[in-house]
C-alpha cells in the first residue's frame, strides 16, 4: 500500500517538475533575450558617441587650423573661436568612418549651430534570435550630440601712438589665457610646432 501510493504521489510530481523546469528556462531564455537587446543598444550608443566627437574633432581642428592661418590678425581670432572661418569644409565624413569602425552605420548627421554636432547611428547587426518574435531583424539605433567650446580668451591690445611708432606700425599679439591657469605668450615669429594645438584651445565632448 505504501509502494503503491509512493508511485501515486511520484507520478503526480512529475508535471509539476515539468512545468516547473520549463518555467525556469523560459525565464533564463527571456533572460538571454534582453540581455542580447542591451548589448545591441550599448553598441548602437558606444558608435553614436565616438561618431558624434569625431565629427566634432574634425570641425575643431579646421578651426585650430585656421587660427594659426589667421595667426597675424588677431582681429579675426574671436569669430575664429565662436566657429566661423573662411575655407571650412563638411565634417561628417569623420563620423560615418567612427560609426563603420563601430560596426554602425550613420543615418543622419548635422551641425547644431557653428559649435555643435549631432548623429543617429543604427547598428549592423541585429539583435540576433531569441523568444521575443522579430529580433532577428531588429536593429538598434542610437543619438549623440557632441560639443566644441574655445578653451581660451585674449584681450586686443591698444598701443599708444608712440609704441606704434616705436614697432614701425606692427601690433604686438595678444596672449591666449586658457583655462587650467596656462597662457601663452605669441610671438610672431614662433614656429608652427610650439604654437597651441587643437586641443589647447577648444575642448570637445559629448553633450550633457
Amino acid at each position: 500500500m505504501t509502494r503503491r501510493r509512493l508511485l501515486v504521489d511520484t507520478g503526480q510530481a512529475f508535471p509539476i517538475y515539468i512545468t516547473v523546469v520549463g518555467g525556469l528556462l523560459f525565464l533564463a531564455f527571456a533572460y538571454l533575450a534582453v540581455g542580447q537587446a542591451a548589448a545591441n543598444r550599448n553598441g548602437a550608443q558606444t558608435a553614436a558617441d565616438a561618431a558624434a566627437l569625431a565629427a566634432a574633432q574634425e570641425r575643431r581642428d579646421q578651426l585650430a587650423g585656421a587660427w594659426v592661418e589667421n595667426l597675424l590678425d588677431p582681429e579675426k581670432w574671436q569669430v575664429i573661436f565662436d566657429g566661423m572661418a573662411d575655407g571650412l569644409r563638411p565634417s561628417c565624413w569623420r563620423a560615418e568612418q567612427l560609426a563603420a569602425a563601430n560596426d554602425a552605420t550613420v543615418l543622419s548627421c548635422h551641425a547644431d549651430g557653428l559649435l555643435a554636432y549631432t548623429v543617429e547611428v543604427q547598428t549592423n547587426k541585429t539583435v540576433g534570435d531569441s523568444i521575443v518574435p522579430g529580433t532577428e531583424t531588429r536593429k538598434s539605433r542610437a543619438t549623440a550630440a557632441a560639443v566644441i567650446e574655445p578653451r581660451c580668451g585674449f584681450e586686443l591690445p591698444v598701443p599708444a601712438p608712440e609704441e606704434r611708432e616705436d614697432t614701425g606700425g606692427e601690433e604686438e599679439l595678444p596672449s591666449l589665457n586658457c583655462k587650467g591657469g596656462i597662457d601663452w605668450v605669441l610671438d610672431p615669429e614662433t614656429p608652427d610646432d610650439l604654437l597651441p594645438k587643437p586641443e589647447d584651445l577648444f575642448d570637445v565632448h559629448l553633450a550633457d
